[in-house]
C-alpha cells in the first residue's frame, strides 16, 4: 500500500477534493495548460538527439554482444517512453500551441512508437473521462472486477482473470499483445469506426516503409532485434506507470452517481514519487493526479505546477516500493472500498 506516513492526515484529502473541485481552483490550474512554443521545441529536440544517440549506442553494442546490447536497451527504451509522452501530450493538444502542430507530430511520433495516433487517442480520452467509473469499465483502462463480480464468475472465467492480472501477463506478454496484434490489426474497429480503422492500417503502412528503410542501412536483423527489444521494454514501463499509478490499495472506483470527476482524479490517481531523473525520462507523469485533474497541462509545466501549489503536493504519494507491492490487488471491495488481492478476497469469505 501506499506510504501511509505520507498520506494526508484523516479530513485532509476531503479538504483537497472540496479546494480542487471549485471554480477558482480550476481556474488557478488553467494558467498552467498554456503551451509554451519554446520549451516544446527544445523538448523535442533534445529527446530526438538522445534517442537517436541511444539508438546508435545500441546498434553499435549488438556488435560486441547481446549482453552488452541488452544494457544499453534500457535507456533507449526510456527514450521511447520520453517520446510517447510528447506524442500523448499532443493527443491532449496541450504540447504545441497550434493544433496542425499537435496533429503532425503525434502522427509522427506514433511511426516511432508503434501506437497508432488517432486510435490510440480516442481509447485515452475515453479513459480520461471514466477513470474510476464501476459503471463505465472497459475502454482505455486495466480491466478490473469487484469481488462481488468475481466471485460470480465460473471457474474457467476465474482462471482467466487471474492470469491476466498476473505480472508476467500484464508487463511482459500483455505489451507484445498490443505491439503484435491490438495496434496492428483493426479487427475490433473493422466495421465501427473507419478513422481508427485508418490510424492502424496508417501506422503500420508507414511504419513498414521506415523499418525496410533503416534495415537498408544498418541490416534487416540487427535492427529488428534492436528496435523490437527497445519498443517492448519501452511498451512494459509504460503498461508499469499506467497500472500503478491507478491500481493502489486506496485508488477510487464509485457507481453513479456517485461518481465525480474531480474525486476520481485526486484519490484515483496517485503522485508517483520517484527519483527526479525518472521523472525526467517519463515526463513527469508521475505527477498523474494533475495530469488528470487538468490534461491540457503539457508535461513540462506538471513539475512547476506541483511545486508551486502546496495543495497538490498533499496527494495519495506513491513510492516505488510501494507500487512494487500493489501488484498483486486485484479486486475491488465495494464495501471496504479498497483494493484486494485474490487472498484477501477470499479471506472475505472465510
Amino acid at each position: 500500500m501506499p506510504d501511509a506516513s505520507a498520506m494526508p492526515a484523516s479530513g485532509v484529502a476531503d479538504d483537497l477534493t472540496h479546494d480542487l473541485s471549485s471554480h477558482a481552483w480550476r481556474n488557478r490550474l488553467a494558467a498552467y495548460a498554456e503551451p509554451d512554443a519554446r520549451r516544446a521545441a527544445l523538448q523535442l529536440a533534445n529527446t530526438l538527439l538522445l534517442f537517436l544517440a541511444s539508438m546508435g549506442a545500441l546498434l553499435y553494442g549488438l556488435n560486441h554482444g547481446y549482453w552488452f546490447a541488452g544494457v544499453l536497451a534500457v535507456p533507449a527504451a526510456f527514450m521511447v517512453v520520453r517520446l510517447f509522452i510528447i506524442q500523448h501530450d499532443c493527443g491532449h493538444g496541450s504540447f504545441f500551441v497550434s493544433r496542425r502542430a499537435n496533429e503532425t507530430f503525434g502522427l509522427v511520433i506514433s511511426v516511432l512508437t508503434l501506437m497508432p495516433y488517432t486510435f490510440w487517442r480516442k481509447a485515452h480520452a475515453m479513459h480520461h473521462a471514466t477513470a474510476g467509473h464501476l459503471d463505465r469499465r472497459g475502454t482505455g483502462d486495466i480491466r478490473t472486477l469487484t469481488v462481488a463480480e468475481y466471485r460470480a464468475q465460473s471457474t474457467w472465467r476465474k482462471i482467466v482473470y487471474r492470469l491476466y492480472r498476473h505480472p508476467v501477463v500484464l508487463f511482459g506478454l500483455g505489451p507484445a499483445f498490443l505491439l503484435l496484434i491490438y495496434y496492428r490489426l483493426p479487427i475490433r474497429t473493422l466495421i465501427r469506426d473507419r478513422r481508427s480503422r485508418a490510424s492502424i492500417l496508417g501506422t503500420n503502412a508507414a511504419a513498414a516503409v521506415a523499418i525496410t528503410a533503416i534495415s537498408m542501412l544498418v541490416g534487416p536483423m540487427t535492427f529488428l532485434i534492436a528496435w523490437s527489444a527497445v519498443l517492448l521494454l519501452a511498451t512494459s514501463i509504460g503498461m508499469w506507470f499506467f497500472c500503478v499509478q491507478h491500481q493502489f490499495e486506496d485508488t477510487y472506483w464509485e457507481r453513479s452517481p456517485k461518481w465525480d470527476f474531480h474525486d476520481a482524479a485526486l484519490e484515483g490517481s496517485s503522485f508517483y514519487d520517484l527519483p527526479r531523473l525518472l521523472h525526467w525520462f517519463t515526463g513527469s507523469i508521475g505527477l498523474h493526479h494533475i495530469h488528470h485533474l487538468a490534461s491540457k497541462i503539457p508535461n513540462y509545466r506538471l513539475r512547476a505546477c506541483f511545486e508551486q501549489n502546496p495543495e497538490l503536493q498533499r496527494a495519495k504519494r506513491l513510492t516505488f516500493w510501494a507500487s512494487v507491492k500493489s501488484v498483486r490487488l486485484a479486486l475491488w471491495d465495494e464495501e471496504q472500498q479498497k483494493l484486494v488481492s485474490f487472498r484477501q478476497a477470499a479471506a472475505l469469505c472465510a
